[in-house]
């Protein structure tokens, strides 16, 4: 009997979640939609996730009416939703998620910011299809490596964490547009971001970056000097180039650089050689003066023993 009404009761539930489905939503028209809010956060049910049709799943509180409300974990079972595309599980009290989560191939929007998140579970390169990924407002302390093989990859929301540094390899995320790494305790940027020649969005502000690459002045579609919030810069103590160059754009700050180079180009080689030159010379009059004082001492000493002498005859 027990089993037969818990199976009635599931096929109610499922029913009625079936009901709210919906296929007009205008930011994914089109796709089969499920959105749970409230109270059914803390107590998402079972079968929810026998909903192998769902293209777009909504897991987040969305309203601040719903705050007090949200998602504790994420069960394994999410791994059988095989044809989702987005999967929203923002401002929720989630530290980790289920490494089920690799299994969710077609997945282009992944959204779990606002979490208390400090790393992603193994498998997720396999997200091959993965465009969008917002992972701002968690407790990261290293950039996740395997984020780095998503090559479909073209927004990564990393802001409000604390990494302190930027892997080489961010270079292989040769489709990024928008790159969010502010608010973050970052110290230096790899020499390789600037092979992201396709962004056009990328903040960095509320670092500890005292200087930039040679060649940013590479990302050309960053329109600083024009759009000043596709960047953010604002709040390092930024020394090479200074802040005043920075806000001019890439343009500007290429020009530095190059102007920096011909600097030490032309007067370099000459410095050092003038250099090396007024130090011999120094070396030389430096010895010859002290001779003179050796020889000027001496003399001294002569002409004082020479009174010593003389003094008492004088004074007969």
């Amino acid at each position: 009997m027990r089993s037969r009404r818990i199976s009635y009761l599931d096929k109610e539930i499922l029913k009625e979640l079936r009901l709210r489905v919906e296929m007009n939503d205008p930011l994914y028209r089109g796709l089969k939609k499920l959105a749970i809010r409230g109270k059914d956060l803390q107590a998402v049910p079972h079968v929810l996730f026998t909903m192998m049709e769902l293209e777009v799943l909504d897991l987040s509180p969305a309203r601040e009416s719903c705050l007090d409300f949200r998602l504790p974990l994420v069960p394994p079972s999410i791994g059988r939703l095989i044809n989702l595309k987005v999967l929203v599980l923002d401002t929720n009290d989630l530290y980790t998620i289920p490494k089920e989560i690799s299994l969710l191939q077609s997945l282009e929007r992944l959204a779990l910011g606002n979490n208390y998140l400090s790393s992603l579970p193994h498998g997720m390169d396999r997200l091959s299809h993965l465009r969008s990924l917002h992972l701002g407002n968690n407790k990261f302390e290293a950039f996740p490596l395997e984020l780095c093989e998503l090559q479909a990859l073209e927004f990564l929301d990393l802001s409000a964490n604390l990494l302190v540094a930027v892997p080489c390899d961010v270079s292989k995320l040769v489709n990024l547009k928008t790159l969010l790494l502010n608010y973050n305790k970052i110290i230096q940027l790899p020499d390789s971001i600037c092979e992201l020649t396709g962004l056009e969005c990328l903040w960095l502000g509320n670092n500890r970056i005292k200087s930039l690459p040679r060649d940013f002045g590479n990302l050309v579609r960053l329109d600083w000097g024009y759009r000043y919030t596709s960047s953010m810069l604002e709040n390092n103590p930024l020394i090479n180039p200074p802040i005043e160059i920075c806000r001019k754009g890439p343009g500007k700050i290429n020009q530095y650089f190059e102007d920096l180079d011909a600097i030490h180009t032309i007067s370099t080689p000459q410095f050092e050689e003038d250099e090396f030159r007024a130090n011999e010379r120094y070396s030389v009059l430096g010895k010859g003066e002290e001779e003179t004082d050796h020889e000027m001492t001496d003399v001294e000493e002569n002409q004082s023993l020479s009174i010593k002498i003389t003094s008492p005859t004088d004074s007969e």
